[in-house]
């Protein structure tokens, strides 16, 4: 079979493919027979209307099927020959000079995977990113619990911030009331930012019963549109006010977080194991892509258009199944510019083909045992965690995540070992974000 491969632009290659008339006409006919035994035709018993007819009626479609078959064939049997690495799918297009009588030419233009060569990673830098869990971040943790479990009271007094407030309030911009202006029994707690600043501060210093009105300017890049830049004068009538408690850290607040005998010190044991297997998952996430970084920029690579433009659609319909999961019921149908996703998909489909390789010569697959780790990682913060680890070994698909993530510990490792590292300590809420 002697083809010639054109080169065209970066990864793009062109092959001619010569199909000769004399198997597309044989292998037709054998097609128009099949269908002869199916048809059923009027005036004619199934399966005995003449080839003829049966050629007059399907012989365009059966021949282009049969080009199509033969086209896709053809090429596989090229790609084969000439050990072409194919990415993506081809694009097959007509040729204009079809000088051979004897034969039918149609080329076929498509990618090919580059080939990766991994620089010097010694000469990269990486930050190895540190932190610890001790016993203030313990305490910091509990106070964010017991926030999460705060209890409001309805207290006889004028509202202060923190306090939870129910308000009715109708607003007006040069005295006509605005879309999203009013409500009735509108309840948030002072001091959380959920209204504008100078909202919340009219509010601040009211008694239930009383009413004000409060001038608020709506900022220029508020997101109602049609408010942005104005100023409105709102009526505010406060109807309660409840005041904040915490609970007590003790037996009843330890048995709420799953300790079932309620002991305190239990409970600090159980919140430290948990904050640190998540300070440890963020700080090696952080490590992760530092490592990430050093390597596609020890790889000159130019990652092919197809996988880009596939993996942009992925992460496009990725995105709309997220909407509509948070609700969004007509959210399948946007129609999101896939440009958006382009340099994400870029970025993923590069470094698929530098680990891809960076695995196979440094022969750093993931054992059993490394799987089965990530697994029970999983399965940890789990109430059950050996029904968790029987759900991902019952079906091998679901495995397909923990040896991923197997996979991408031990290039990071391998890296680690290899690149100059520079560790960076960060504090409690310099990794988990500030939290209230």
């Amino acid at each position: 079979m002697s083809v010639t491969v054109e080169t065209l632009e970066n990864l793009e290659r062109k092959v001619v493919l010569s199909l000769p008339w004399s198997e597309i006409n044989a292998e037709t006919d054998k097609k128009l027979k099949q269908t002869q035994r199916r048809a059923k035709i009027d005036g004619f018993r199934p399966g005995k209307a003449p080839l003829k007819m049966i050629a007059q009626m399907y012989g365009a479609s059966a021949q282009n099927d049969v080009i199509n078959e033969l086209v896709q064939r053809r090429f596989h049997d090229v790609a084969v020959a000439q050990e072409l690495k194919v990415a993506g799918f081809p694009r097959f297009e007509g040729v204009e000079e079809q000088d051979d009588k004897e034969s039918f030419k149609v080329a076929a233009i498509f990618e090919v995977f580059p080939e990766v060569v991994i620089g010097d990673l010694s000469a990269q830098e990486v930050e190895k990113v540190t932190a610890s869990v001790g016993d203030a971040e313990v305490d910091q943790t509990v106070e964010i619990l017991r926030k999460q479990r705060t209890r409001f009271n309805h207290v006889e007094r004028e509202a202060r911030n923190g306090d939870r407030v129910i308000i009715d309030f109708e607003g007006k911009i040069d005295g006509e009331p605005f879309a999203g202006g009013a409500s009735k029994n509108y309840a948030f707690v002072l001091g959380a930012s959920q209204m504008l600043p100078e909202f919340e501060a009219g509010v601040v210093g009211m008694k239930a019963g009383e009413s004000k009105d409060v001038t608020v300017n709506f900022p220029e890049d508020y997101h109602g549109k049609d408010v942005a830049g104005k100023t409105a004068v709102f009526t505010i009538t406060l109807n309660n006010v409840s005041e904040a408690t915490l609970p007590e850290v003790d037996a009843d607040f330890a048995k709420a977080l799953g300790i079932a005998d309620g002991d305190v010190a239990k409970m600090r044991e159980e919140v430290q194991k948990n904050v640190s297997r998540e300070v440890e998952r963020r700080v090696n996430e952080q490590t992760k892509e530092s490592v990430m970084n050093a390597l596609l920029k020890a790889v000159e690579l130019k990652a092919p258009v197809a996988l880009v433009n596939e993996e942009a659609a992925r992460l496009a319909n990725e995105m709309k199944q997220n909407f509509v999961n948070q609700g969004m019921a007509d959210a399948a149908n946007l129609d999101l510019p896939l440009d958006m996703f382009k340099e994400q998909a870029e970025r993923r489909v590069s470094l698929g083909l530098i680990l891809a390789k960076l695995v196979d010569e440094n022969k750093l697959e993931p054992t059993e045992e490394q799987i089965k780790a990530v697994v029970a990682n999983f399965a940890e913060s789990y109430e059950d965690p050996q029904e968790v680890i029987d759900w991902y070994y019952a079906d091998p698909s679901r495995l397909q995540a923990p040896t991923s993530l197997a996979v991408e510990s031990n290039v990071v490792d391998f890296v680690l070992g290899k690149a100059k590292v520079n560790e960076k300590a960060l504090s409690f809420d310099e990794v988990m974000g500030a939290q209230a």
